[in-house]
């Protein structure tokens, strides 16, 4: 598989889009057809059929620019009712366009098709669009890449080529069928089998040869690899035998260049970096591994794809790398506090300095009875000691047109008992509440967040993924936030922006943002095993004094439940 390089770069981009008689400038009209569709796929000895978009696994990539506007016309072909979410893309008071099923829209059924119609506003870089419903999202998926207007150089050195690296999961069965047995038990679903760069787990799986993404790259250059991680619910390391990366942007916003061996990314999480092909040529395995510093029980294989230096034979064994290990804390942490925003003139952080409303959410896991699963009990998460239930409407649905009954906007800003969040594990009263409760806020409100994790059950690291919104991470902590101290500590000047946010293991992170864009907005766990248990709620952002500070009306074509 061979990198873009650039000369041809914009005539693959307009092919691929069916615009060859225009040029870039005018190109402003991006048109996609996804049509959803099972196709018989063989990983690691085993064949079955999967969900794909276009028969493709990663789905296709969306090429766009800052400014331009995308329309993406989904038709579903598949026996599963289906939505897709275009992770990090902020949808201006376009909640339509936005995806998470039942609480922006009601998914396609089989049959149906939606237009997903949205600009691309103010944001240049990698995100990634998603299955949102069920587990689809283990195999429709695929990158998004917004490239910067014309005449707007990055604020790095140009590289010679880029490609993409889609880090992801993979189960031999159907993984539908396997979260359903769980949930009958009340048990925790399996783990996957392996995990993928761009759909294949390398050489490291049995018969899997051949299902190895291979990248050719040329001596002295440098590269541009835009790394996504769309696992479901591993944390992933990140790294290439013999040569550093320079991290340049995270979730589509640029960052204070900085060297390292290996970057590491939450599900939902994006990071472009710089390679230099300034070593000696040869075949080098480019690596992923999980996180985990939690007694949790994850997928401990690593993935391999390779870098092969141009007229190196195939015979050559790769070198790998030497992750760090699965529970390695201390380099997690580390690298996390070197992540700031570039934080120049043209690409300014602006943080929120005066906050007007404070919100303290833990969050939690928890047991819950349930007569009809085989073990009397199901597993449960909750933010502030509640479980989310999903609607039968979509909620934003509900709130523009006032449909009473579906949802209530009391979710509290804090929990309702403060104790020692992260000391001993907490295995005795683990029951939570329920309901389908938002929290309402009014227009450009400014917001501080603070996402403690607790030790109910047990400590986890959790990403934390707000749709409509970047948001400054201000500040990470162990332990318990002190609301005396901490604030303290904060980096008001250049944080890193982001959609997803590492909360660490047995400990906080604070955010900040300003509520300006209007409508309903989903706040989850991107752990999908901790969304569908209910580690998730959403906001309802008032409407502006204006039409043009409001929602825009749904689209004619606008699916119903």
């Amino acid at each position: 598989m061979k990198m873009i390089r650039y000369p041809s770069f914009l005539f693959l981009f307009l092919y691929l889009l069916g615009f060859l008689g225009q040029s870039p400038v005018d190109a402003a009209v991006k048109k996609y057809q996804f049509d959803v569709q099972m196709k018989n796929v063989s990983r690691l000895c085993n064949a079955k059929p999967i969900v794909t978009v276009n028969g493709m696994f990663p789905g296709p990539t969306v090429y766009a620019r800052e400014g331009d506007r995308v329309i993406i016309n989904v038709t579903n072909h598949v026996q599963y009712n289906l939505s897709i979410h275009w992770h990090g893309l902020k949808q201006y008071r376009n909640g339509w366009a936005d995806g998470p099923a039942y609480i922006t829209q009601c998914p396609m059924q089989t049959g149906q098709s939606y237009v997903y119609d949205f600009n691309v506003t103010g944001q240049r870089g990698t995100l990634w669009w998603h299955a949102h419903i069920l587990w689809l999202r283990a195999t429709v998926y695929g990158a998004i890449v917004i490239l910067p207007q014309p005449g707007k150089p990055y604020p790095f050195p140009q590289p010679y080529q880029e490609t993409n690296i889609v880090l992801g999961e993979w189960w031999n069965g159907d993984v539908e069928t396997a979260v359903n047995q769980a949930n009958k038990l009340g048990a925790p679903p399996p783990m996957s089998d392996a995990h993928t760069i761009n759909g294949k787990p390398g050489p490291l799986f049995p018969c899997s040869e051949k299902h190895t993404f291979v990248v050719e790259v040329e001596a002295d250059k440098t590269y541009l690899l835009r790394i996504i991680n769309a696992a479901l619910n591993d944390e992933l390391f990140f790294g290439i035998a013999g040569h550093d990366m320079t991290v340049v942007e995270i979730d589509a916003v640029y960052t204070k260049p900085f060297t390292t061996k290996f970057i590491l990314l939450g599900p939902g999480q994006t990071t472009n970096v710089l390679v230099k092909t300034n070593q000696s040529p040869n075949r080098y395995f480019m690596a992923a591994g999980p996180f985990m510093d939690a007694p949790v029980t994850v997928d401990n294989k690593t993935v391999t794809a390779i870098l092969q230096y141009k007229g190196v034979p195939n015979t050559i064994i790769p070198i790998l790398p030497k992750l760090p290990s699965p529970n390695d804390t201390s380099y997690a942490l580390d690298y996390n506090q070197k992540l700031r925003s570039l934080n120049t003139p043209n690409f300014p952080a602006l943080v929120p300095l005066k906050v007007d409303r404070r919100l303290f959410y833990t969050i939690g896991l928890g047991i819950n009875a349930c007569p009809t699963c085989v073990n009397g009990t199901n597993l449960a998460a909750s933010i502030n000691n509640i479980t989310f239930v999903m609607p039968k409407t979509a909620l934003l649905k509900a709130h523009y047109f006032n449909i009473p009954n579906v949802f209530r906007t009391d979710f509290p800003d804090r929990p309702p008992k403060p104790f020692n969040y992260t000391g001993v594990p907490l295995t005795a009263n683990l029951g939570t509440s329920t309901g389908t409760r938002l929290s309402r806020v009014k227009f450009n409100t400014t917001i501080e967040l603070i996402l403690q994790d607790t030790n109910l059950l047990t400590v986890e690291s959790h990403p934390f993924h707000l749709h409509g919104y970047n948001f400054f991470v201000v500040g990470t902590g162990v332990g318990n936030f002190d609301p005396k101290k901490d604030p303290a500590k904060f980096n008001l000047i250049d944080p890193p922006e982001r959609n997803t946010v590492g909360v660490p293991t047995g400990g906080w992170a604070a955010i900040r943002f300003r509520a300006d864009n209007p409508g309903v907005w989903f706040m989850h766990c991107h752990l999908e095993v901790h969304t569908m248990w209910g580690l998730k709620m959403a906001f309802v952002v008032e409407n502006g004094n204006t039409p043009e500070l409001s929602v825009l009306p749904p689209p004619k074509d606008y699916p119903s439940c």
